[in-house]
């Protein structure tokens, strides 16, 4: 059963030690776990039969899944993203899913399976929109939209 990706003000996304995991560089491919629900950040080419009716971005628990490998990218206006350069606490970053080359994008349609925001990748090889994120380590990695909306899980 997937799971839907929406967007909530209080929930954080990624739970992962910081001892689990290496440094994150621009180009980095990742896999966007949620450790609650062993839950993968996923995505293919089916769009949305409703809402923004673009690419579905959904959860799977499969860890062999090859459609949740996201890329670390810049955000729209930085410095060319000069591969293995560290993405420091802070920073503003986007995610490219890596086979269909859409970026993670949030906007303000409901989800089809739950009361929330519908999370969709969207654009394509760096033309896209203005969604960035915001990297941040502390005792656990979080990842918000810089307008300080948490990804959430849904069940």
């Amino acid at each position: 059963m997937f799971l839907v990706f929406a967007l909530s003000f209080f929930i954080v996304f990624i739970k992962e030690s910081t001892s689990q995991q290496g440094t994150v560089t621009c180009g980095s491919v990742l896999k966007l776990v949620n450790t609650d629900f062993n839950a993968r950040l996923h995505s293919h080419e089916v769009q949305y039969g409703s809402g923004s009716g673009q690419q579905s971005v959904t959860a799977v628990s499969d860890e062999m899944d090859t459609n949740s490998y996201w890329q670390v990218v810049e955000r729209n206006g930085s410095p060319q993203c000069n591969r293995g350069r560290v993405i420091k606490c802070g920073q503003k970053i986007r995610l490219m899913h890596l086979s269909t080359r859409k970026y993670l994008h949030s906007h303000h349609f409901q989800s089809p399976l739950s009361p929330n925001y519908e999370v969709s990748a969207f654009g394509n090889n760096g033309v896209g929109d203005e969604d960035t994120f915001i990297y941040q380590v502390n005792d656990i990695v979080d990842l918000y939209l810089d307008n300080m909306k948490y990804l959430q899980l849904q069940n």
